[in-house]
């Protein structure tokens, strides 16, 4: 989540939001956006709707879900996805960013 905080902007300029989804509770959740004041929508998913609905995989012995991310256009319609194989597979900003740029 970090990393998508850094170049928040960039993000914003492209018309577009981010919204992270976690198994957290909503305490957690606010909790965790207030201590680390990030600029974009936390979803609490406690019961993993959300990470079903969009196919989003749960290794128990890998630590939990692991990431996925989706850009979704205004029509709902899911435009790009990349789902992870680790925890740290997760994909640059710039790769995101050249999504974007390309829908746009």
């Amino acid at each position: 989540m970090a990393q998508l905080s850094h170049d928040y902007e960039k993000f914003t300029a492209q018309n577009a939001e981010i919204v992270v989804v976690g198994p957290e509770d909503q305490s957690a959740f606010e909790k965790y956006w207030t201590d680390h004041n990030l600029p974009f929508i936390g979803l609490p998913d406690p019961t993993h709707a959300v990470a079903k609905l969009y196919g989003q995989q749960i290794k128990l012995l890998k630590f939990g879900r692991m990431p996925a991310l989706m850009v979704i256009d205004k029509n709902r319609i899911v435009r790009h996805q990349h789902y992870g194989s680790s925890m740290r597979d997760i994909p640059p900003n710039d790769e995101i960013l050249q999504v974007l740029n390309e829908l746009a």
